[in-house]
C-alpha cells in the first residue's frame, strides 16, 4: 500500500533539514587549494541515506554511441532534477528543495564569496560509461558556481575530475570517492575535464550549478521560474 501523501511530504521535509545539516558541516569541514586554481574539496557531504538513495535511481546511462567529448552532444538523454523528476522522485525533490534553500545559498555564498541572489539551481544526474571522456574546459560564463559530487564506487577512485593548469597543462586527478565533492568559481581559468581511460561499471556523479539568468535551456533547471536567495540571518559581509 502506498505511503500516504502527508507522510511522504514529512519524509521529505527531514530529508532536506539532514541534507541542509550535512551540507553545512562538510562546508565547515572544507580543504582549500590554490594549485592550480582555487578549488574546494568537501567530504560527506550529504547523508548517507540520500547517497545510498541517489544509487538506487531508476535513469539508465545513456549510450555514447562513440561519440564524446563534450557533454553536451548528448543533451537529449541528460537527466536533470526538473519538474517531472522533483515531482516522481522524493529524493530529487529534497536534494532540489535543500540546495534551493535560502539558509544554502548563503552557505555557498559566504564560502565562496560570491552573491547568488538572483541565479537558479541546476542539477544533473551524470552518469559515463567506457568510452566516455571531456575536453578541458572552464565553465566560465552563465555559471556561478560548479560543484561536482561523486557517487564512486569500489575499483573506480582513479575516475575523479582531471584538473589543468591551462587548457593543454594537466595539472592533477581529483579522488573519486563516495559522498565527496569539488567545488569551484567558474572562470577563464579553471580548466577541468575527463581524460579519457578504463571506465568499469557507470561513473555517477550528481553536478550541481547555479547559473544566472542567462541560461537558456529553463527545461534543465529545478524551479525555473524561482531564483534563489539568500537568508539574510545567514548572510555575511
Amino acid at each position: 500500500m502506498p505511503a500516504p501523501a502527508d507522510s511522504k511530504v514529512r519524509s521529505i521535509d527531514a530529508d532536506v533539514a539532514a541534507i541542509k545539516a550535512q551540507i553545512s558541516a562538510s562546508l565547515a569541514a572544507a580543504s582549500v587549494s590554490e594549485t592550480p586554481y582555487h578549488h574546494w574539496t568537501l567530504t560527506h557531504l550529504l547523508p548517507e541515506t540520500i547517497v545510498d538513495a541517489l544509487f538506487d535511481l531508476p535513469f539508465e546511462a545513456p549510450a555514447l554511441d562513440g561519440v564524446s567529448g563534450k557533454r553536451e552532444l548528448h543533451n537529449d538523454t541528460r537527466t536533470y532534477f526538473d519538474d517531472e523528476n522533483i515531482a516522481r522522485r522524493p529524493v530529487c525533490a529534497a536534494i532540489a528543495r535543500a540546495f534551493h534553500d535560502p539558509d544554502t545559498v548563503a552557505m555557498f555564498a559566504n564560502a565562496i564569496g560570491v552573491n547568488l541572489d538572483g541565479s537558479y539551481l541546476r542539477v544533473e544526474f551524470a552518469q559515463d560509461v567506457d568510452g566516455f571522456w571531456l575536453q578541458p574546459h572552464t565553465d566560465e560564463g552563465a555559471k556561478l558556481v560548479t560543484l561536482l559530487h561523486y557517487l564512486a564506487e569500489p575499483g573506480q577512485e582513479d575516475l575523479g575530475t582531471d584538473i589543468y593548469a591551462a587548457a593543454d597543462r594537466w595539472a592533477k586527478r581529483a579522488p573519486f570517492v563516495r559522498n565527496q565533492a569539488l567545488m569551484f568559481v567558474p572562470g577563464d581559468h579553471t580548466w577541468h575535464g575527463f581524460e579519457k581511460r578504463r571506465i568499469d561499471g557507470v561513473r555517477k556523479s550528481v553536478i550541481v550549478n547555479y547559473v544566472t539568468d542567462a541560461w537558456r535551456d529553463r527545461t534543465q533547471l529545478a524551479y525555473n521560474t524561482a531564483p534563489v536567495r539568500a537568508s539574510s540571518s545567514l548572510r555575511t559581509a
